[in-house]
């Protein structure tokens, strides 16, 4: 008799399991025997590099410049201070270019990596002014501008606009034969810089 109500027990015990774990499977939930670390949850990073921050970064005879980074799949605006003088920073055009351009070149300091900072931009990338036939105020890169990573392309285009453009936009080319082509930067590059870098309308011809 009581091995009978034994046996009854089991039975109970494993229909009552046999139920729990169908349950689980219908809920699309694999049961497993190895306890799973999910992680800790993920946090918000605060894109902003505070001004106190800003100081330590200074470079005795700099100039202070805005470079834009990719932070949070958006681009946002950086202070540095670039390795330029002053005087020089309001006369040479290209040499700030090479300058913003190699700041976005540079690795983001820790503090910015902190703030979720990174860039897309890679080298080796050189600057150089626009040749003969070329419109006025293009600029020369080492590597063809569509062939860049679209996200660095926006960080140069959006850079380059804001602080060494007059019209809003910026020309660039490459080494080869191609023609020239003008960028700008807007709302939308900004919030997505992994979409196409807008385009401008016909270029004027070199006087």
């Amino acid at each position: 008799m009581r091995s009978r109500t034994r046996a009854g027990r089991s039975l109970v015990v494993l229909a009552g399991a046999l139920a729990l774990a169908g349950a689980v499977g219908g809920c699309g939930i694999r049961t497993t025997a190895v306890p799973v670390n999910a992680g800790a949850a993920p946090s918000r990073v605060p894109c902003e590099v505070s001004e106190s921050n800003l100081t330590t970064q200074a470079q005795p005879g700099g100039t202070a410049v805005r470079v834009y980074l990719v932070c949070g799949s958006e681009l946002v605006p950086v202070e540095r201070t670039a390795s330029i003088p002053a005087e020089k920073a309001l006369g040479d055009r290209v040499q700030v270019v090479r300058a913003l351009v190699d700041e976005l070149l540079e690795q983001p300091s820790s503090t910015e990596r902190e703030a979720g900072f990174t860039t897309d931009v890679r080298g080796p990338l050189r600057v150089s002014e626009g040749r003969a036939g070329d419109p006025p105020g293009t600029l020369r890169l080492s590597r063809q501008p569509e062939d860049l990573p679209t996200a660095a392309l926006a960080q140069i285009v959006c850079t380059l606009t804001e602080g060494a453009a007059t019209d809003g936009s910026v020309v660039l080319g490459g080494p080869g034969a191609y023609g020239a082509r003008g960028y700008r930067c807007d709302d939308d590059t900004k919030r997505r810089p992994e979409a196409a870098v807008p385009t401008t309308g016909p270029l004027p011809s070199a006087s």
